[in-house]
């Protein structure tokens, strides 16, 4: 089992304001992604997400998986990543910046060396998250990039999140 857990969110860290949720569009988006430094790999614990559309439609795929190739993003900060279960331990692991830890694509570039860890359709009204059993949590080696990644019919706002030990 990991000694340290982390989470972060597809938006920066709310401080006035509430989680800022962000639009899927409709073509495929990577929603959030976490980059490993050359040094460490990860451990992923669960994920989830939920979507704020108002009647049920088209059912929106969302998928996690781990690539060799990273979206550019919208850099996160390391404020952004809550430590869980111990709030005086060191920063995250993870590599921070637009090609590397961030969420909202505004590239997506074509995903090499795929490691699927999930992939689900839901509703727009509907919310999922998924833990994996103890001991079996998909590991991320090191230099990769894990990807949240959605493709809509029609847009709606959407929060996920993933959680990782180190």
């Amino acid at each position: 089992m990991p000694e340290k857990l982390y989470k972060i969110f597809n938006g920066p860290a709310p401080t006035t304001a509430s989680q800022a949720a962000v639009t899927t569009g409709t073509s495929i988006k990577t929603m959030l992604q976490l980059a490993t430094p050359s040094t460490r790999g990860i451990y992923l614990v669960d994920w989830g997400f939920s979507f704020d559309g108002s009647a049920a439609a088209a059912g929106i795929e969302a998928e996690i998986f781990s690539t060799s190739v990273a979206a550019t993003v919208t850099a996160s900060v390391a404020a952004d990543i809550a430590k869980l279960n111990n709030p005086t331990a060191e920063a995250s692991v993870l590599t921070l910046g637009t090609t590397t830890t961030g969420y909202t694509s505004t590239s997506e570039g074509t995903p090499a060396n795929i490691h699927m860890f999930d992939a689900v359709f839901n509703q727009p009204t509907n919310f999922y998250a998924y833990q994996w059993p103890l001991g079996r949590e998909p590991a991320v080696d090191v230099s990769l990039f894990v990807r949240i990644r959605v493709k809509a019919a029609a847009a709606v706002n959407m929060l996920c999140w993933v959680t990782w030990g180190e």
